[in-house]
């Protein structure tokens, strides 16, 4: 699920909470990412059993006829249980490790939180991709699951009410919000009618290696943050500290640790990925100031022999 650069933005963000709290212990800051990483997990979690309470709620009015959150309209649909007998929605909602997952973390958001779910509801069924959707004939998995994902992609995902929720929650989710969504949009689209429930529930990280580079990236950024800033202060002899956006000084010190501790990683996969954070999480021009000043220091590491690269790198 999680990336080698969504590992880093991780690492990023740790080191940034560590300049605002002035947090000495690089334990605490281990602790930090490790919890910053499995929270990812848990807003996952959150937003796939998001879909199994909605359906709960449309049993719940179907059932018993009740029509609070419901259009006037509701009586010329075809059929009133179709969005409850939708395929995929039937697929997640019976999903035995989804609930397993959500028992096991303690995980009852949307119970405690129903308000957030009644609001969703209702967006949902006064949408026009909603009574469309109710009054088409026939049905296939196809259709369901072109219809859900639809329903998160313009409906759910974008819920200002559900994103404040979150933020509101844990600040580190901010920045996960989008790459949740996304993940859970793609993996939408490509689920089958035969789809097994693990496919739902997929590994936060790819194997152990994963976390350890995470661990071992900000542990050597941080106890040799002092070498590392004479670094960028030598390429940088025009600026003061003061300066250079935060973000900036914080991505360059990492590529800078990558590039000399990290002999496995191609000093161009280290580059790129540190560009495409910048363009996402700092300034407009922060692209193009981190890769003048790491395209200087790889030159003269090259020439000093200071930067060894070997074996096939890890993307």
């Amino acid at each position: 699920m999680l990336t080698r650069r969504h590992i880093r933005v991780k690492v990023m963000q740790c080191i940034y909470a560590l300049s605002q709290t002035r947090e000495e212990s690089l334990d605490g800051q281990k602790k930090f990412l490790k919890g910053s990483i499995e929270n990812m997990y848990v807003l996952y979690l959150l937003q796939l059993s998001l879909f199994t309470e909605l359906h709960k709620l449309a049993e719940k009015h179907v059932l018993h006829d009740e029509k609070k959150y419901l259009s006037d309209e509701k009586t010329n649909w075809r059929n009133p249980r179709k969005f409850i007998d939708n395929l995929l929605l039937l697929q997640l909602q019976s999903n035995t490790l989804l609930k397993e997952q959500l028992e096991k973390r303690k995980l009852k958001n949307w119970y405690l939180n129903e308000e957030y779910v009644k609001i969703v509801y209702r967006d949902l069924v006064d949408s026009d991709l909603y009574k469309t959707y109710m009054k088409e004939e026939g049905r296939s998995f196809e259709k369901d699951r072109e219809f859900l994902t639809e329903a998160f992609k313009q409906i759910i995902a974008p819920n200002e009410k559900i994103y404040e929720y979150f933020e509101d929650d844990r600040l580190t989710w901010v920045d996960d919000i989008p790459l949740v969504n996304t993940f859970l949009l793609k993996l939408m689209r490509k689920a089958a009618h035969d789809t097994p429930a693990s496919y739902f529930l997929p590994e936060l990280l790819k194997d152990q290696a994963d976390l350890d580079f995470a661990n071992e990236l900000l542990t050597k950024t941080l106890l040799k943050d002092g070498e590392w800033e004479k670094e960028v202060e030598g390429k940088t002899p025009n600026w003061d500290k003061e300066r250079i956006a935060e973000i900036d000084f914080i991505l360059l010190k990492m590529a800078i640790c990558e590039l000399l501790s990290f002999s496995s990683i191609p000093e161009k996969v280290t580059i790129n990925e540190y560009l495409e954070i910048a363009k996402e999480y700092s300034t407009p021009k922060s692209s193009i100031f981190i890769n003048g000043i790491l395209d200087k220091l790889v030159k003269e590491y090259k020439e000093s022999g200071k930067m060894r690269k070997s074996g096939r790198g890890l993307l």
